[in-house]
């Protein structure tokens, strides 16, 4: 007979508790309907790799190097989808997230670090989608800055009526927002006429340049940092247990391939606005000759005219706040996880929300405040660079323990994955080791 897999430590109480085991998936024979009820963790981690942050950087790129820089998303994106996989198949085979576990795992004094630093890259996370969207109401409906950042954070509450409903809801409206974005930029591709040839051999062969040039790795360097999201490893190793698959050790292999297949399937959507971006960048910016177009607010102003379509600058701000509004949504889940498995704090989901959702509003509005839309730009970047500066201390904890057969049981990595995983986690450190030291040389 089928055991469950037993946990060396267990957890105090369960990931997301109100969630936790609440959607049923099918036990049909169909493959597919099987499938179906798996299906929405992968999109909500989705949103991170679309966010205002990503715009940015794809927008810098596009309109300064054409579709050079297609090769970086490319390789980004793959390197998430290998550390998705590794975060949702923790969460299902310990029945724990990455917080919880690194809080049972290491001593008070690491385990307090982790949570700072976790804590910080979450904010940074939030200030970057709440600007964008921000900049988004301000852009659509001439609402000051600071007032769309206090508007922006009325969203706490939007989670806390679709929660209470079930969590398929709030997976609903992130599925709804992304089919939005998606859309609206299958319109700017054909309004923008890129070069489709170029641009797929830009994806798939690398420049020379993109190593050789510093202008250019400087750019790429940005990106990947600014892809791969620290909170995302955090929320998808807890949201994976939202379903209500059998705890055994064919209940949770079943969990984890169809998991895998919600993620690849949406950070694939996720490769493709992306990659929407950057083209329509290069197509519009950097054919016409604007090479410098790097701030939201500029590509907006310049879509238009130089497109030669009325309302492709309102598609750009409708998408710009779908997306924003989508990062927003699922920064806050990520910031309750973290809370919960670092601290063990016991406060009402209200109040949890309120306090993540604090730390991200109360310093943009600082800032909004002072320098208004002149300062925004330089808040998103360096809410990149924080987010740089942490992703290793939630990638290496990750990958070490799931190489662990203590922790994952018959779940623990293969060899050859965790070699793997050990050289992305490397990468990953290095690249962003060297965009810190570039920024800090000023270059």
């Amino acid at each position: 007979m089928a055991t469950e897999i037993k946990n060396p430590v267990p957890a105090a109480s369960p990931s997301l508790p109100e969630v936790h085991a609440s959607v049923s998936v099918s036990q049909s024979p169909f493959y597919w309907r099987r499938l179906l009820g798996f299906l929405g963790p992968g999109f909500l981690i989705s949103v991170g790799y679309m966010d205002p942050g990503n715009w940015a950087t794809d927008i810098a790129g596009g309109s300064r190097f054409g579709y050079t820089l297609l090769f970086v998303i490319m390789l980004a994106n793959l390197m998430a989808i290998l550390l998705q996989s590794l975060s949702l198949k923790l969460g299902v085979a310990t029945e724990r997230d990455l917080a919880q576990l690194c809080h049972e795992s290491y001593g008070p004094r690491v385990s307090f670090a982790l949570w700072i630093f976790a804590e910080i890259a979450i904010a940074a996370c939030d200030m970057a989608e709440v600007i964008g969207s921000a900049i988004a109401l301000e852009l659509l409906f001439h609402i000051p800055l600071f007032y769309g950042v206090l508007i922006t954070g009325l969203d706490v509450l939007l989670i806390l009526l679709l929660q209470r409903w079930g969590f398929r809801y709030v997976e609903a409206l992130v599925i709804a927002l992304i089919g939005t974005i998606l859309a609206l930029f299958l319109v700017q591709m054909v309004l923008s006429r890129p070069e489709y040839w170029p641009a797929m051999q830009s994806l798939l062969i690398p420049s020379p340049s993109i190593v050789t040039n510093g202008a250019i790795l400087y750019i790429a360097i940005g990106m990947l940092g600014a892809t791969v999201m620290p909170h995302n490893l955090y929320l998808h190793s807890s949201i994976v247990q939202s379903r209500r698959y059998h705890r055994t050790p064919e209940g949770k292999r079943e969990a984890i391939r169809m998991a895998n297949i919600d993620s690849g399937l949406a950070l694939t959507l996720a490769l493709f606005v992306n990659a929407s971006i950057l083209m329509v960048a290069a197509a519009v910016f950097h054919r016409s000759g604007h090479y410098e177009v790097a701030a939201i607010q500029e590509a907006y102003k310049l879509l238009s005219p130089l497109v030669g379509a009325a309302g492709a600058s309102t598609l750009f701000a409708v998408a710009l706040l779908a997306s924003g509004q989508n990062s927003s949504i699922t920064g806050t889940l990520a910031g309750q996880i973290v809370m919960e498995g670092f601290v063990r704090i016991k406060l009402a989901p209200w109040l949890r929300r309120l306090i993540t959702r604090a730390l991200a509003i109360v310093p943009t509005i600082v800032v909004v405040a002072i320098t208004g839309e002149r300062g925004t730009e330089k808040l998103l970047i360096l809410s990149q660079v924080i987010l740089s500066l942490q992703l290793s201390f939630a990638v290496i904890p990750l990958v070490i323990f799931t190489g662990s057969r203590e922790k994952m049981g018959e779940f623990v990595n293969a060899r050859w994955l965790q070699r793997l995983a050990w050289c992305v986690a490397a990468l990953i450190a290095g690249l962003n080791g060297w965009f810190l030291v570039q920024l800090a040389l000023g270059r």
